[in-house]
């Protein structure tokens, strides 16, 4: 019996050990396991991971503990919550699971946190919240990578750009607000000794770029008297902008997004987030989001790849 245990054991060993060996070997798929600590900005980055991963021939499983509009400090305080009282619903997400409960329950190769994009420019909204968390998942997913999820600029005519007198501290323009986040997010990475996925930085470019970049009509677009459907230029857009959206008396109306990725943002995001988690260059892959114009997102493609190298 003992020799047959040994042998069993043996075999296992090589069988593990080959099964490495494969893993890594040039070309072939990899599996990559991921759990976000975010918002719908999480979501909106991760939207075409999963299709980009599977047309390079890997495989993603994400989960998510995301609220919208939630913060760091938000995070955390769920946390707290379920710490003191693990039957107490503020401490729990989806399905009833609190955090721990999700770190525990899985092996996770990486566990994402980020900001709530209305304070991403402030850093003192990180602190201590960034690594109480980074802490907790250290603690609790001891084998797990924790990366900080970089989140983007608004669209420049966003409505928080408008003030004519901002409150103090608030981005007067689009690249206030990318100079405050990306600050931000770089000196609290530093502080954590962790690594960013730059999505806020492959945002900036594209924006910028001479031919694919985002610019706000010089035409003047009737708001107030638009007919529903009618929308103003939008071209290379990576926000949701201007849409018509149901309200609750039955009538439609003309609103503006300017946080959200739209198609090509989710897109972007999601290039830059392949890259980090998986390491391969994203500028290869095939996946083209229904609708979304080729040229354009060979464009998006080349601009995470970028973002990411003069991230590392």
């Amino acid at each position: 019996m003992k020799l047959k245990s040994l042998n069993r054991i043996a075999l296992a060993v090589v069988s593990l050990f080959s099964a490495t060996i494969r893993a890594e070997e040039p070309g072939k798929g990899r599996t990559v396991r991921v759990l976000t600590v975010g918002n719908s900005f999480s979501q909106n980055a991760t939207h075409y991971l999963g299709e980009i991963a599977k047309a390079a021939g890997d495989t993603l499983i994400l989960h998510g503990d995301n609220v919208g509009g939630s913060s760091m400090e938000l995070h955390w305080g769920k946390v707290q919550s379920f710490e003191k009282d693990p039957a107490d619903k503020n401490g729990l997400y989806g399905e009833g699971k609190s955090l721990r409960d999700d770190l525990n329950g899985a092996h996770w190769d990486f566990v994402t946190i980020q900001q709530a994009s209305i304070k991403s420019h402030d850093i003192t909204t990180y602190r201590p919240f960034a690594k109480q968390l980074a802490d907790y998942i250290h603690q609790h997913a001891p084998d797990a990578t924790v990366l900080l999820h970089e989140t983007w600029e608004y669209r420049a005519d966003d409505p928080r750009f408008a003030a004519k007198e901002p409150k103090a501290g608030e981005p007067k323009t689009q690249d206030e607000m990318y100079a405050g986040l990306s600050s931000a997010y770089a000196t609290i990475a530093k502080e954590l000794g962790v690594r960013r996925i730059p999505v806020g930085d492959a945002f900036h470019l594209a924006n910028r770029d001479a031919k694919w970049g985002y610019r706000t009509p010089t035409a003047q677009f009737d708001l107030k008297n638009a007919k529903t459907g009618e929308l103003p230029e939008q071209a290379h857009s990576l926000n949701v902008g201007w849409r018509w959206t149901n309200q609750k008396d039955g009538t439609t109306r003309l609103t503006m997004d300017g946080h959200h990725a739209n198609t090509a943002g989710e897109f972007l995001g999601a290039c830059v987030w392949y890259e980090v988690l998986f390491g391969r260059n994203v500028e290869a892959d095939p996946f083209v989001p229904p609708g979304l114009d080729p040229e354009y997102a060979k464009f998006l493609r080349a601009t995470a790849h970028r973002a990411v190298e003069q991230g590392k």
